[in-house]
């Protein structure tokens, strides 16, 4: 049975949608009109937006409002990273994908030069919005948030895990690899959301490892989650071709687990996440509920 996705989560998606309209009207004035649309075409397809839930919801636990100074600038910049990853997953030279969220891809709605472009520019974007000085009024803050987003798009986090995933289709992937690749790959940006949105929040150091556990946990479940639905769910509800990573051979939960232990394991580990999530608190909050229901709707979701 599909979970129903959290009103909250609902409400913090038009916030960050609303942030991302502003961001493209702005830069709709400058000389490249044309990839600006490519780059709101891409940004504002739609989607879970469950990165940028993850940013507003640990920054309100750790601060204890409800939206704290650069909050939504930052959950903006997680979408716009996130927007970029899935123009170029889509391209022919990746997972050669014809739609995404029910839409034509990027190279296709487009052309693949604006596609790689818009990504390109999705990618420095999200930087530029964590580095402006408008975001937090401390330095170090606002370089530990470029921090947090360059480990996790990078080497040894998506782009990493991404060349894996193109490994694994020429070589079968045991359970510890497909761990590693799937936590680099899709893992990490889950978590380095939780964490940015701790440290915009004031999150202190106990908080901090916290939520980095918890989202640790809650990216591998997320990740089963999907291997699960590409197996079981058709294209129409997930708005992308299925049944792709199977016939690539890609390293997959559910080829090295099978789906009933993939299930019971994405439940465990949403367990484990809520419980380390938790102790990290000093008391139960309507955002420490908020954090728990994302993870439970993480799992539950239909596409």
């Amino acid at each position: 049975m599909s979970a129903t996705a959290p009103q909250q989560l609902l409400d913090d998606a038009a916030l960050t949608e609303t942030a991302l309209t502003e961001i493209f009207d702005g830069l709709a004035k400058t000389a490249a009109p044309k990839l600006v649309e490519a780059m709101r075409y891409a940004a504002m397809a739609g989607g879970k937006r469950m990165r940028a839930g993850l940013v507003l919801g640990a920054a309100r636990l750790a601060s204890g409002q409800e939206n704290p100074q650069g909050a939504v600038q930052v959950a903006a910049s997680f979408e716009c990273l996130h927007a970029y990853s899935l123009i170029h997953d889509d391209l022919p030279a990746m997972d050669d994908a014809e739609t995404r969220r029910g839409k034509p891809s990027c190279h296709i709605a487009f052309d693949e030069a604006t596609a790689v472009l818009a990504g390109d520019a999705l990618q420095t974007l999200a930087f530029e919005l964590l580095a402006d000085p408008d975001i937090h009024p401390d330095g170090g803050i606002r370089s530990g948030l470029v921090y947090d987003l360059a480990t996790a798009s990078g080497v040894t986090g998506m782009a990493g895990g991404q060349m894996l995933d193109l490994e694994a289709e020429t070589r079968r992937f045991d359970l510890d690899e497909t761990r590693i690749m799937q936590g680099m790959k899709t893992g990490a940006l889950i978590k380095a959301s939780a964490v940015a949105g701790g440290r915009i929040g004031g999150a202190d150091d106990k908080l901090l490892a916290g939520l980095a556990q918890y989202a640790e946990h809650l990216g591998l479940a997320f990740q089963i989650a999907d291997d699960i639905l590409d197996r079981q769910s058709d294209a129409a509800a997930m708005g992308k071709p299925t049944g792709r990573d199977e016939t690539a051979g890609k390293a997959s939960f559910v080829d090295v687990m099978g789906i009933d232990a993939a299930t019971n394991e994405a439940h465990q580990l949403v367990e484990n996440a809520n419980k380390i999530l938790a102790e990290s608190v000093e008391n139960s909050t309507v955002w420490l509920d908020y954090m728990t229901k994302i993870s439970s709707f993480s799992i539950g979701r239909s596409h």
